[in-house]
């Protein structure tokens, strides 16, 4: 029987810390981190997406920064592509690749390798929901949605658009449920030896830290980074432009907003993403949560933690430090 590849999956919410404990892990196992973020992935968005810098990379290889322009989509299938491919690439030179990042669903595609054909080539359907979507509002079809597939709704926020139209159009040619077919194709053995931590903290702190971040973005220039990339093009309906951070400043740069209530908007739907988050990851399988405060917040108490887990799967062999 062929050897599983190893894979180390460090995910959690937003803010709770992924970023050094990830570095420190991969320094001590000869690791190469590949991000698992639907953000990071672009060129010039950095401080929006709270994008790992040079200086915290620390030496660490890292892959899928910075390698888009914003204009360019990227989705689930793109995501699991490329990241196979690295993971293929970083086993080949005897280090461990480590997913990082706190998308959900990106992770289970490459963890479990589902399936995302396209069924039919019609794609009539498809485009009256994107006009129906321009001509009322995105709710419209997250309603529909939810009248067909509960699961669905519930886990698919109604401004993303794209997921939303997906899973209509899915239901639409196949008769059944997307949430039932993912829960299918959860279903299968990984074709990885892998270990899935997920970092967590107390919620008040938690939410204490985002609107912290917030404040931070906002004093390192996110406003600015914003304009930038309107000036560069970059307009409401972009799929880099979905992401927090960039559309709440788009609506203050429209006048939708004030500069506050935009602000308080950002903190707001970061705290109800990081729930959502959770959410997700509670419903994963053979999934290790680390609690911060079970460790007294040390990062070197998780990372022995990791290691000894690590060990006992036998995704490290003894012989790294």
């Amino acid at each position: 029987m062929q050897k599983k590849q190893p894979l180390v999956i460090l995910t959690g919410p937003t803010a709770v810390g992924k970023t050094r404990l990830s570095v420190e892990l991969a320094q001590r196992i000869g690791g190469e981190i590949i991000s698992a973020d639907s953000m990071q992935v672009y060129k010039g968005m950095d401080i929006g997406s709270a994008k790992v810098t040079p200086e915290e990379m620390r030496g660490v290889p890292h892959h899928l920064i910075d390698e888009l322009d914003p204009w360019e989509d990227f989705h689930v299938v793109k995501f699991q592509e490329m990241a196979s491919r690295y993971i293929r690439e970083i086993s080949s030179r005897s280090h461990i690749p480590i997913l990082t990042g706190g998308t959900g669903f990106y992770i289970q595609a490459v963890l479990y390798g589902i399936d995302f054909t396209e069924h039919g080539s019609d794609t009539s359907y498809r485009e009256s929901l994107e006009t129906l979507a321009q001509e009322r509002n995105p709710q419209v079809l997250h309603d529909m949605l939810r009248a067909v597939d509960p699961a669905s709704a519930e886990a698919i926020h109604a401004n993303n658009v794209k997921r939303v139209i997906r899973a209509l159009e899915f239901y639409h040619a196949t008769g059944k449920r997307i949430s039932a077919h993912n829960m299918e194709e959860r279903q299968k053995e990984s074709p990885y030896n892998f270990a899935y931590f997920v970092l967590n903290d107390d919620r008040a702190a938690l939410y204490e830290r985002i609107d912290r971040r917030v404040d931070e973005m906002m004093a390192a220039g996110l406003l600015e980074e914003v304009k930038r990339l309107q000036e560069a093009g970059c307009t409401r309906d972009m799929v880099s432009m979905q992401g927090l951070g960039y559309k709440e400043m788009l609506d203050y740069l429209s006048g939708k907003y004030t500069l506050d209530e935009a602000v308080r908007i950002l903190k707001r739907d970061t705290r109800h993403f990081a729930k959502r988050q959770l959410t997700w990851f509670r419903r994963e399988r053979e999934v290790i949560w680390l609690n911060k405060g079970d460790f007294q917040y040390q990062d070197e108490r998780l990372l022995e933690r990791i290691l000894e887990i690590l060990y006992d799967k036998r995704i490290l062999l003894q012989g790294y430090s």
